[in-house]
């Protein structure tokens, strides 16, 4: 039987048809297409959408090996591996259409992920692992961010390319394409094409999100290495240089998609100031906005403890949090044979495992640190998770790096497998989340967002989305930032004396000396973090400030 695409009615403020598309999502602990955070709000994304009923359709990419497995070695050392996925509750279109990628054609097959299956907006995922593609082409599709430079150009056509003809077959009169960072940009020369080479026209439709300040994220390729990829399609390279003034060569993804787009946004009112300085300059880009990141709240919170938050049920709370965080200590046990007491304050510093954001910033004072979690009087627990890039071996060093420092302290752990359930775990079962960036590097950051809905307070740098929620002391901890003309490792010798101070001085205090107190301000951070921090009002801004703009 023909595929039909027949999503939910859209509700009357949200009826300007969008498509959102993302290199990953993080949707449900069954389904492995993501890698980090610009996956996790994607997911809340998808899924305020479905409950605001807005018109929106998702498109991403169906990775038949995910991101990685993060399993473990003899040694307890980190290891990557790579397992072929299958999903059930995917829908076969019967969709298979041809896109051009380095001067062939490339089959595409689409899958369909209904609302109902895990509450989110209608979704499309893509693939070339299929039988009408040579062994090359059916790799496109393998890994996220796969490490080869051509392959993950051909990602981006998949996703652009791919997703912008795939609404075209379905018949969806689109209004508004949204590039959710800037990996599917081909979408942009697609439409460009489509409206008669009229830059214009791709403006009037494309708005486009900017998620970070690090080069990483800002991708640039040469312009002979995309023109021999097909990356523009048939549009010759030397208009491309012209409409998107192209220097040196280098097309750099973020500026393109600034200049071929109507409106963008930064994800916080900091990275709005840091991205209009670090863009502004350059001419014929579109105005960019801050919209704030969020997380979706009836996803990430704990029911029973919102129950005994609203019923002003202190006993009740203190009893549910508890049990959290026995339910997050039988993992650590389990995968670590180290046993935790829930009754003693716990830290955790549990994102992706990039450098910039330094997960081993609390141990930099090692004796110091030492002292901290070996205290009988007042002990503190600190647990890590996160995964690295599998091919940033820098990254994969230092996870393997705090294990080995902190195998020795009964109070401390190193996770595994930090996917959507366990950072679920994490954020229930801890008392503070640590959140350390380089300072102005962290351009949202929304981990601290679902550990506050579930009582556990930040201790972050000021970076980010924390300026716009943490009062310090009241509904979470600052740990202050030094002047960021120092060379790093003078920030990182302060920083790592500020976070310890907060945390010996005020937190460790406060929680054992003052647990009425204490209390006080991890339900102010409960209260306080919703609605501004949930992705219902995210999902509303977008329509309100750049879909209908």
């Amino acid at each position: 039987m023909a595929f039909e695409f027949n999503p939910y009615t859209p509700a009357p403020e949200f009826s300007t048809q969008a498509a959102y598309f993302s290199m990953e999502f993080a949707l449900d602990q069954a389904l492995k297409t993501y890698s980090g955070g610009l996956g996790f709000l994607a997911g809340s994304h998808m899924r305020s959408a479905y409950e605001l009923k807005q018109n929106l359709i998702g498109i991403g990419i169906l990775w038949s090996f995910g991101y990685y497995d993060q399993g473990r070695n003899e040694d307890q050392t980190m290891r990557c591996d790579f397992r072929h996925k299958d999903y059930s509750f995917l829908q076969d279109t019967g969709l298979i259409f041809p896109i051009t990628i380095h001067g062939a054609a490339v089959q595409v097959k689409a899958m369909y992920l209904a609302p109902d299956t895990f509450g989110t907006a209608p979704m499309f995922f893509l693939t070339t692992d299929i039988p009408e593609n040579d062994y090359i082409s059916r790799t496109i599709s393998h890994h996220l961010y796969d490490a080869d430079t051509a392959a993950r150009v051909a990602q981006s056509i998949l996703l652009g390319v791919g997703g912008g003809k795939l609404l075209d077959l379905l018949g969806v009169k689109m209004d508004v394409y949204h590039l959710n960072e800037g990996h599917g940009l081909p979408l942009a020369f697609y439409l460009y094409e489509k409206h008669g080479r009229k830059l214009e026209e791709v403006q009037k439709r494309l708005v486009f999100t900017t998620h970070t300040p690090e080069l990483a994220g800002n991708e640039e390729h040469p312009m002979k290495l995309l023109t021999d990829m097909t990356f523009f399609g048939s549009v010759p390279a030397d208009e491309i240089r012209r409409v998107a003034g192209v220097e040196h060569e280098m097309l750099n993804y973020t500026l393109t998609a600034l200049r071929f787009s109507r409106k963008a946004n930064a994800v916080s009112k900091v990275h709005g100031t840091v991205a209009n300085q670090m863009w502004g300059a350059n001419k014929g880009i579109c105005p960019i906005i801050p919209i704030t990141n969020s997380q979706n709240g009836r996803y990430w919170r704990d029911q029973q403890l919102h129950e005994a938050l609203e019923a002003n049920d202190d006993q009740a709370l203190l009893a549910r949090k508890r049990k959290l965080k026995k339910q997050l200590f039988d993992i650590v046990a389990d995968q670590t044979g180290t046993l935790l007491d829930p009754e003693v304050l716990t830290v955790v510093w549990a994102r992706r495992f990039a450098g910039y954001k330094r997960a081993d910033l609390i141990l930099h004072d090692f004796e110091r640190f030492q002292a901290l979690v070996n205290n009988t009087d007042r002990p503190v627990q600190v647990l890590w998770a996160g995964k690295p890039y599998p091919k940033d071996y820098g990254a994969i060093g230092l996870f393997n790096d705090i294990i080995q420092k902190t195998k020795h302290l009964k109070t401390c752990a190193v996770l595994t497998g930090y996917e959507l359930a366990l950072s679920g775990y994490l954020k229930r079962g801890s008392d503070v989340w640590l959140n350390t960036p380089r300072f102005p590097r962290e351009a949202s950051g929304t981990s601290g967002m679902t550990a506050a809905m579930n009582g556990s307070l930040s201790l972050s740098i000021a970076d980010g989305w924390i300026p716009e929620f943490v009062r310090h002391g009241e509904n979470g901890f600052i740990i202050p930032h030094t002047d960021i003309h120092q060379p790093d490792h003078v920030k990182d010798a302060t920083e790592a004396s500020s976070l310890l101070d907060v945390l010996e001085n005020e937190i460790v205090p406060l929680y054992y000396n003052e647990p009425a107190k204490y209390l006080a301000v991890a339900k102010a951070a409960m209260r306080e973090v919703e609605p501004e921090f949930e992705s219902g009002r995210m999902a509303t801004e977008y329509y309100q400030q750049l879909y209908k703009a």
